[in-house]
């Protein structure tokens, strides 16, 4: 099942069929991403991003927690006066691994969420390509009512995914929500039963484990920088990544799939994906 066992204090990675399932291993602090975590989830994003035998990277939480967020005792008050290159540090590792890393990952990613999230928790779950969480999964940007406002680019993450009033209105009041109100708002793209959780995201694992994985990067890169770019600038940007998809593939998935399509008349596209 793993090659990494017992490398990580913090952070338990399993490997099966292609798919990394990535667990915050802090179950007695629902997950409270602190320094030490921090620092590991560069390491193992590092790690797997060169590992062949991974495809799939699946983030999730050990216990009824995906993550409560910053562990504001180890993040916040045992900072408190000292200097502020060490906390500059720390916020350095939070950010690295939470969207710099994750947000243009060379892997495809899922975010599995089976339980609490809060806070910071909402900056690596939104840079996840994908998410699936579970109808009992309990949602929240509690900030406001330990008197801070949401910290790292946790407002940056809900807005782009929940919407200006959605957003808002749980960042003023720290109300919360569930898995399936999440999967209204956008949040999440789907919720299921806490039961059916991991077979779920196994299902979607899967179905990408069957796309080429070169395209599948640029296709992911190409669609997350697009939201960032003006149209002139989109033009450029993608007619390159589908160059940059053509020269870069090892499989050549772009000649194979036009054959079996054009000449084989052995696939659908739309309905089915090429063989690899």
């Amino acid at each position: 099942m793993s090659n990494y066992e017992n490398r990580w204090q913090a952070v338990k990675v399993e490997l099966d069929e292609g798919i990394a399932w990535v667990t915050l291993n802090r179950p007695e602090k629902r997950n409270a991403m602190n320094p030490t975590l921090n620092r590991e989830m560069i390491d193992v994003l590092e790690t797997l991003e060169l590992d062949d035998s991974v495809e799939v990277l699946v983030l999730t939480g050990a216990g009824e927690s995906w993550s409560a967020g910053m562990d504001l005792k180890e993040y916040f008050r045992e900072t408190d006066g000292r200097s502020d290159i060490y906390q500059e540090r720390m916020r350095r590792d939070c950010s690295q691994w939470q969207w710099r890393l994750l947000r243009f990952y060379n892997k495809a990613t899922i975010a599995m969420v089976n339980g609490w999230c809060f806070g910071g928790a909402f900056s690596p779950l939104v840079a996840c390509d994908l998410a699936i969480a579970a109808d009992e999964a309990i949602f929240g940007l509690s900030e406001i009512n330990w008197g801070i406002p949401p910290g790292n680019l946790v407002s940056k993450a809900v807005a782009d995914t929940m919407g200006h009033r959605q957003a808002l209105y749980y960042v003023m009041t720290g109300d919360t929500w569930n898995g399936k109100q999440a999967a209204e708002m956008g949040l999440v793209n789907k919720s299921v039963p806490l039961a059916e959780l991991r077979d779920a995201t196994r299902e979607l694992a899967l179905k990408l484990l069957q796309k080429n994985p070169a395209v599948l990067r640029y296709a992911k890169h190409g669609f997350k920088r697009c939201r960032e770019l003006t149209w002139e600038q989109n033009e450029d940007y993608l007619y390159a990544k589908v160059d940059q998809s053509n020269g870069r593939d090892p499989e050549k998935g772009r000649s194979k799939g036009l054959k079996q399509f054009l000449d084989d008349k052995t696939i659908k596209p739309g309905l089915q994906t090429y063989k690899r």
